[in-house]
């Protein structure tokens, strides 16, 4: 083993314990790997962020807007219409979602094809009497399947087609990988409708109705004599602080607001609406001299804030008698979403935003208490209060989903059938061969913002960052594993494991890797980690690399046996109520089916 081999074997171990780790983001891992090898020499300093002009990194930032775009003007909406309609049993019911999932996710985002089906199943699911996750588990595995079907359906599709196309001269066209892919997506789509979603853990999801508002929602009214009064909210919030709890609203004459400032000075007759722990009540209550508010609003609608206290089957809108509107709202945070890892508190919500976080939800469990410093994380499900304006803000802004049913309805529809032309002739002239599939796409990116199915204002916050820092760090790194030999060396090394040198026994080795890595890595990690070893371990057997690579693409793509295998894995995990091991026992057959060495062999002989 040679000093260079030894160098980027190193630097590859510490990347795959950095991901394993999980405290910094795949992104910072990726890029730190990058900078050890550019230091070590096995990048040259002048080529370090070639990786970021590559091809693939540029079409999947271009299929990130157009997919966007598709979103924004109500496109896909269309069809979520029709599935709406369909009065149709579980069955039936989650096959058409999940199939839909999958057509979606060939041509789209796999997470934007699931934030939008998202409320529909949660609709869906308690129309039929289901539990959530039942239909939640399968509509994100739709999705993850549909991406195996095209070029552009999956980063890690794109990735393989870069490194064939340095191996080879020439990529894999937009539906090469179609032949394998609808057979596993196929397959798997018909397992989890007719077999598949009976085999989910039936978990109580996350609802506003299961956050159990009238336990920990008390009007309080502010009497004469009363210790709060003349103290500012602020004074009167570090009281309450000492038993996790905080002032969510306040009325007075008659008027509600919702978040008011914490400058504010308390008077006599006020009414608090305090989110307390039901444990700690009645010490809240005496400390601070106040008394319970009776449930009682007269016919002006002055009064109490009863409406605010009680989750309703509408949707909980509470209204104040200026004619203002306060609505309780859940929502999923979505993986990378800039919420992970901060709290209310340096958030600013009540200041910044208007808005209230009044519960978290995480993997089932509701946590009521600390709610201001709680670190977020992706999975989560917040119930949030305030203006609905304020709560779409800060949904777009932040990341998250809305689980609530939402209208359908199309905002333009030129727009929306602009965007799904510009999406389809991008296609096909990618397929046709006309313009290279990354020239293709940008020119659909340029469409979008000529049309304005894209705002200018919104085209760079369309793009996942996050995935783009990850490949175009990577790429340079993986191809240092090829010019050192050490591809080649852990190919040797797996076929001795293997204990033969059977190409189809090499081939299963090669697929079920990189199925193990995607459990635990993110899938484009994986394909760049695992297409060296597949060029090698076809070059050592003297084999065509086409199967080895075709391998990769499915085992990259199948993640399905844990909550941090795949991005939609991870934002199903709080709305189903999910805990770690939930998933693989749908997840497992999927992984079985999707092991198609006998049809890999047979679309792309040896």
């Amino acid at each position: 083993m040679t000093g260079p081999q030894i160098l980027i074997l190193g630097i590859l171990a510490a990347t795959l314990g950095g991901f394993l780790w999980g405290r910094w983001r795949h992104d910072m891992v990726a890029l730190g790997s990058l900078l050890a090898c550019v230091l070590v020499g096995l990048v040259p300093a002048g080529g370090a962020f070639a990786g970021f002009g590559h091809p693939a990194v540029i079409t999947v930032a271009c299929v990130l807007v157009l997919s966007s775009g598709l979103q924004a003007s109500g496109a896909v909406d269309v069809l979520a219409r029709r599935i709406l309609k369909l009065q149709v049993g579980p069955t039936r019911m989650i096959a058409t979602l999940t199939g839909l999932a999958a057509v979606l996710s060939s041509v789209m985002n796999n997470v934007g094809a699931l934030a939008l089906l998202m409320p529909i199943a949660l609709q869906e699911a308690g129309r039929q009497g289901i539990a959530p996750g039942r239909v939640l588990m399968p509509l994100a595995f739709g999705s993850i399947l549909g991406g195996m079907t095209t070029l552009i359906g999956t980063p890690p599709n794109l990735i393989v087609s870069a490194f064939r196309a340095g191996s080879t001269g020439s990529g894999f066209a937009m539906f090469d990988f179609a032949p394998v892919g609808l057979a596993v997506a196929g397959a798997g789509v018909l397992f989890t409708a007719l077999v598949g979603w009976r085999l989910v853990p039936a978990r109580k999801g996350a609802s506003a109705e299961g956050f159990d508002l009238a336990a920990y929602l008390t009007e309080a009214r502010v009497e004469e004599g009363s210790k709060v009064v003349g103290m500012t909210l602020r004074q009167v919030e570090k009281t309450l602080e000492e038993a996790d709890a905080q002032i969510v609203s306040f009325v007075r004459n008659g008027v509600r607001v919702t978040a008011p400032n914490r400058r504010w000075a308390v008077r006599a007759g006020d009414i608090l609406l305090i989110e307390a722990p039901a444990q700690a009540l009645a010490s809240v209550l005496g400390s601070l001299g106040l008394k319970l508010e009776e449930a009682k609003r007269d016919s002006t609608g002055k009064g109490g804030l009863s409406g605010a206290a009680k989750k309703t089957k509408d949707g909980g809108d509470q209204k104040t008698s200026s004619g203002d509107e306060a609505v309780l709202g859940e929502y999923a945070v979505l993986p990378d979403s800039d919420l992970e890892g901060r709290s209310a508190r340096d958030l600013l919500l009540r200041t910044r935003y208007g808005i209230n976080l009044l519960a978290v939800s995480r993997q089932g469990r509701r946590s009521l208490s600390r709610l201001r410093t709680m670190s977020l994380k992706a999975g989560d499900v917040l119930l949030l209060q305030g203006p609905p304006d304020a709560l779409a803000d800060f949904a777009s802004q932040f990341g998250c989903v809305p689980l609530a049913e939402r209208s359908l309805r199309i905002p333009d529809r030129r727009k929306a059938l602009a965007a799904s032309l510009i999406m389809g002739l991008a296609v096909v002239i990618a397929a046709a061969g006309l313009l290279p599939a990354a020239v293709a796409f940008a020119g659909g990116v340029l469409a979008s913002l000529a049309l304005r199915t894209v705002s200018p204002r919104t085209v760079y916050q369309a793009i996942d960052w996050p995935v783009i820092v990850l490949l175009g760090s990577l790429i340079p790194v993986a191809g240092a594993m090829e010019t050192t030999g050490a591809a080649g060396l852990i190919a040797k090394s797996l076929l001795s494991v293997a204990g033969s040198a059977n190409p189809a026994v090499a081939l299963a080795l090669v697929l079920i890797v990189a199925m193990l890595l995607s459990a635990v890595l993110n899938n484009a990690a994986t394909a760049a980690v695992m297409c060296p070893v597949a060029l090698g371990t076809a070059a050592q057997l003297g084999v065509g690399a086409d199967p080895f690579l075709m391998a990769v693409a499915v085992g990259a793509s199948c993640s399905f046996i844990t909550p941090i295998a795949h991005q939609n894995n991870t934002l199903i995990l709080g709305p189903g109520g999910f805990r770690f091991g939930d998933y693989w026992p749908l997840g497992l057959p999927l992984q079985v089916i999707a092991v198609a060495v006998p049809l890999l062999l047979r679309v792309w002989p040896l």
